[in-house]
């Protein structure tokens, strides 16, 4: 075993070590303790358990090199992802909070008093949940693939065995304060190869302030090559795609079954406020260095290997050319590797480039540690999101209400052995890099719950009838859209991974015309709607605000 690998090896297990010891420690005893930790998260934790929840192998391992890739038009995915936090912290966390239910099925079925609903909304949350985790065991594969040399698909089956362990045992209580660890290692890791790349580069420890020059000079190497300047929009797109891809991102984050359900951890809705703005300032602490990270790396590979002999590559492209991940090719003959010949995955720029960089075997181990911590966060949260739909909305409250916690706690850990199976099975070749993949998990939810949950809080007319039509409408509008997409067919040039914009605008439509034809909700129902809006010690009553004792509201 070389010095890397033993290295890493070493502090994956010692993280894996400290996240099982935590779950272990933290085992679900209670229903309440498994799908919503007991409500008693402080917000600042809830904020971390919330970052590492986000940042998924698609940010940690993706995101830079999405951004190195696709250069401005990367930064739709910035944006989008961040932005979706303000609307979910502003219009939707407080409410659903303050409504005191477990699940977002389990919201949308009791804010509209109706079971055809609450199993709509169950079956779009696991078709949302299983998609986005094929991305984190695809991302966990290629950490270990490349950690222990062997191809990916390998790696991906050893990750669906660790994953499918570590979630079903400890469930929402454990996995909270395992991502608190989980959030500490990913950002520690992140942090460190891109502050060490700007002191190579730039002799600045900062980042955030050096990466600009860096920008510069490698829009003068484009030019040099007559290549798409790095820093020019909309080169790899349109303008209309880098447009829905943003609002696809926003509004499918506040609209994530897995993200949302942490708001439920808390105990207040001024609880849940403060979780948001937590969770805003530790993930914009990763999202405003991948731009960094992207620059640097791309910089670091035109410059010292990019022009280099094809007989004297250094050896780490041998290593990630057995994943399956690099293509290098003397496509001219020349003996020299150019700039185009040079074919990298968005999902190895992060895991590669500490070895590109030469930053050493520490560095190289503490990137990987943290690259399976994004993953084991994110994809711990979506199984809980898939299990929850099942064993409490479907099994629970439609199939056998009078099911005991034992019950309800055996098929909720078997709902995500089963899950973790299948989603290891597909992710063993996946249908597209992580980021892209992910992207498809975040239209699905701007179709389906976005406008459900956006139109069941702040519009009471909205009625069961309309809520199932545009739920089930912008899912197919959505998936259609995905489809035709990948087959060539496109409007404005929108390609698959902005399909949410298509889903969401038709889902809106469809509600309410549905619900403007069909009898208006029960008076009672809109008395709770409205209820919804206020602080969670008022309460409103025959047009007037008045105090309330109880601080969460029951129905």
């Amino acid at each position: 075993m070389d010095s890397q690998l033993l290295v890493s090896t070493i502090i994956i297990l010692v993280t894996f070590a400290l996240y099982i010891g935590i779950a272990v420690y933290n085992k679900a005893k209670e229903t309440s303790d498994f799908y919503v930790a007991g409500r008693g998260v402080p917000p600042i934790f809830n904020g971390m358990a919330i970052g590492a929840d986000w940042m998924s192998a698609a940010s940690f391992i993706g995101m830079a090199g999405t951004v190195m890739i696709l250069g401005y038009d990367g930064l739709a995915y910035i944006m989008g992802w961040t932005g979706g936090y303000l609307l979910l912290t502003f219009l939707l966390a407080p409410q659903l909070r303050k409504y005191g239910r477990y699940t977002v099925p389990e919201f949308i079925g009791d804010r509209f008093n109706s079971h055809p609903a609450r199993i709509t909304a169950a079956i779009c949350t696991i078709i949302i949940s299983f998609t986005y985790s094929i991305g984190q065991l695809s991302g966990s594969g290629v950490v270990i693939g490349r950690l222990f040399e062997i191809d990916a698909k390998i790696g991906t089956m050893i990750g669906v065995v660790l994953i499918a362990f570590y979630a079903a045992f400890g469930g929402m209580k454990g996995i909270t304060w395992t991502q608190v660890a989980q959030y500490l290692v990913l950002i520690i890791a992140y942090l460190i190869p891109v502050i060490f790349m700007s002191l190579q580069l730039t002799g600045n420890p900062a980042p955030w302030l050096s990466y600009g020059r860096i920008v510069e000079e490698i829009g003068e190497l484009d030019r040099q090559l007559g290549v798409s300047e790095y820093f020019a929009p909309f080169t790899n797109g349109s303008k209309w795609q880098f447009i829905a891809l943003m609002f696809t991102l926003m509004a499918g984050t506040a609209g994530l079954p897995h993200v949302i359900v942490r708001f439920y951890t808390v105990s207040t809705m001024k609880a849940a406020r403060w979780s948001g703005a937590w969770a805003l300032l530790f993930i914009g602490i990763l999202y405003l260095s991948a731009p960094a990270y992207a620059a640097f790396s791309r910089f670091i590979l035109m410059t010292k290997v990019a022009g280099s002999k094809i007989s004297e590559l250094p050896a780490w492209t041998k290593s990630w050319v057995d994943t399956g991940k690099l293509q290098v090719a003397d496509t001219n003959g020349d003996g020299i590797l150019q700039w185009q010949e040079i074919i990298i995955s968005n999902d190895i720029v992060v895991m590669a480039t500490p070895e590109i960089a030469n930053l050493g075997v520490f560095v190289i181990g503490l990137v990987a540690a943290g690259a399976m911590a994004a993953a084991l966060s994110t994809a711990g949260g979506l199984l809980i999101s898939i299990s929850s739909s099942f064993a409490h909305d479907i099994y629970y409250r439609v199939m056998k209400p009078g099911a005991t916690d034992a019950n309800r706690l055996a098929v909720a850990r078997w709902t995500i052995v089963i899950a973790t199976l299948l989603a290891g099975l597909v992710a063993l070749n996946p249908p597209g890099v992580i980021t892209q993949i992910v992207a498809w998990a975040f239209a699905l939810a701007s179709g389906t719950f976005f406008p459900a949950l956006l139109l069941g809080v702040w519009w009471k007319r909205s009625n069961a009838h309309g809520v199932v039509t545009g739920m089930l409408v912008g899912l197919g509008v959505t998936l259609l859209y995905i489809f035709l997409a990948r087959e060539g067919y496109t409007i404005l040039g929108i390609i698959d991974t902005g399909a949410g914009v298509f889903g969401a605008t038709a889902a809106i439509i469809a509600n309410i015309t549905v619900s403007l034809l069909t009898p208006a909700p029960s008076q009672k129902l809109q008395d709770e709607v409205e209820n919804l809006r206020y602080p969670e010690q008022m309460t409103y009553k025959d047009g007037e605000v008045w105090i309330d004792e109880d601080v969460d509201f029951k129905g």
